[in-house]
């Protein structure tokens, strides 16, 4: 039995889905803006949408919490090396600060891709356009995310090489991840781990089913692009010619 064909999005010249609209446009992810359409904050041609189930045609007039949609810049990609204590979230409900609160005053909206949990630190790409940010999350996109990981607890290395045929945690299928030991101090040790998917607290919990305890975590690589000796807590776009050779093929 054939697999049923999956739809095509319509093409700039049919109109395009608003969420996707509102994404290029750097403005949020495409998941946020349909948050924010059902929340009323969203207008087209002066009627306030009710369901991201439209679609923006050349022309229309697109308003956002009473702004006119900015146009789509031109996309830019930063690395950032997220110190501990900061949560990727443009609003925390519990006031914690923001990535996006100790970013540089100069910078523009931008969007992470992917998200590092408060405890962890590291690599964190950034970019304003979102529907580029959504593109380098997918796994499908085959970039491989590679950590440090400071663990505690007796290392058996059966235990590690079992992870790379994937495993279940509380129902939750993660794939292959590849972690190899690299050296103790005391009663820690240093792991390299690397895996395609990054799941939510994926290394966390993947490391505490095989008894170890992550007491320290840092993203040293994301697809192409590496942390290197870039101070934590600092901010460095990459240049467009390394954006256009690493990333111009999800560029739309």
């Amino acid at each position: 039995m054939n697999k049923p064909t999956k739809k095509p999005e319509k093409s700039s010249s049919d109109g395009e889905r608003i969420a996707k609209v509102m994404a290029r446009a750097g403005l949020c992810s495409r998941r946020e803006a349909e948050r924010w359409i059902e929340a009323g904050r969203v207008e087209v041609n002066g009627k306030k949408l009710t369901t991201p189930a439209c679609v923006v045609k050349p022309g229309d007039k697109v308003v956002v919490d009473g702004n006119a949609l900015p146009d789509k810049e031109p996309t830019r990609l930063w690395r950032y090396n997220k110190p501990q204590g900061l949560v990727t979230t443009h609003r925390d409900e519990s006031g914690r600060q923001t990535v996006f609160d100790a970013l540089p005053a100069h910078m523009p909206r931008v969007i992470s891709v992917g998200r590092l949990d408060l405890n962890s630190e590291g690599l964190l790409l950034l970019t304003n356009d979102g529907e580029l940010a959504r593109k380098l999350e997918l796994p499908e996109t085959g970039w491989t995310r590679r950590y440090r990981v400071r663990v505690h607890g007796t290392i058996d290395a059966k235990d590690l090489t079992s992870l790379g045929r994937g495993v279940t945690v509380d129902g939750v299928k993660y794939g292959p991840i590849t972690a190899a030991f690299d050296t103790r101090t005391g009663a820690n040790a240093w792991l390299t781990v690397t895996l395609k998917e990054g799941k939510n607290r994926e290394v966390r919990k993947v490391m505490e089913h095989i008894g170890l305890t992550v007491n320290r975590l840092i993203r040293t690589a994301y697809g192409p692009f590496q942390i290197g000796h870039l101070p934590v807590g600092e901010v460095e776009e990459v240049r467009p010619k390394a954006l256009r050779d690493q990333v111009g093929r999800f560029l739309s």
